[in-house]
């Protein structure tokens, strides 16, 4: 009995070793993936290296790499449209708050974690954009210098992530 005790032990050692493995190689597969040149938007195809403001992915369950938004508006309306059926792993927006507005790159932070600021005068890659922050005092500095109304994550709303640019507001010529 008690020949078989370590090697009922050390199966046992090994097991957790491997499932602490298995993890730490999960969490890696989750971590955000940084942007290059040739990263585009899911949605538009635009090139996100080459527009100002917060970018955005979505990894959907199942799937091996992220898609891209190059905006925050983008990302919400995405998450926010009743036809959103598909199992999300992780969402990553950049912390302005550490990123440089005009040239965003790293910083990616937990969407969910997120201190949003809605209505700013700063314009993202289509224009006015959701700012995010992982500090609210790096929010509370942005809305002094740009405006805007500060907003959680489960705040924001469909209403306010609208994608038609303004073009339903058109008048006929």
């Amino acid at each position: 009995m008690n020949k078989t005790y370590p090697s009922y032990f050390l199966a046992a050692l090994l097991s957790v070793a491997l499932l602490g493995c298995n993890q730490s190689n999960t969490a890696q597969a989750l971590a955000p993936v940084e942007i290059d040149a040739h990263t585009t938007c899911d949605l538009d195809g635009m090139q996100l290296a080459d527009y100002p403001g917060p970018k955005a992915q979505i990894r959907y369950a199942g799937q091996d790499a992220p898609v891209f938004f190059c905006d925050t508006v983008e990302m919400f309306h995405t998450l926010l449209a009743p036809e959103q059926v598909r199992a999300i792993e992780t969402v990553y927006v950049q912390d302005m708050g550490k990123a440089d507005w005009d040239q965003p790159r790293g910083n990616w932070m937990d969407a969910k974690t997120g201190i949003y600021v809605l209505g700013s005068k700063r314009h993202g890659s289509m224009g006015p954009t959701i700012a995010a922050f992982s500090r609210e005092a790096d929010a509370q500095n942005f809305i002094q210098q740009w405006g805007g109304k500060l907003l959680r994550y489960g705040e924001v709303k469909l209403s306010m992530v609208d994608l038609s640019g303004g073009a339903l507001h058109d008048t006929p010529m």
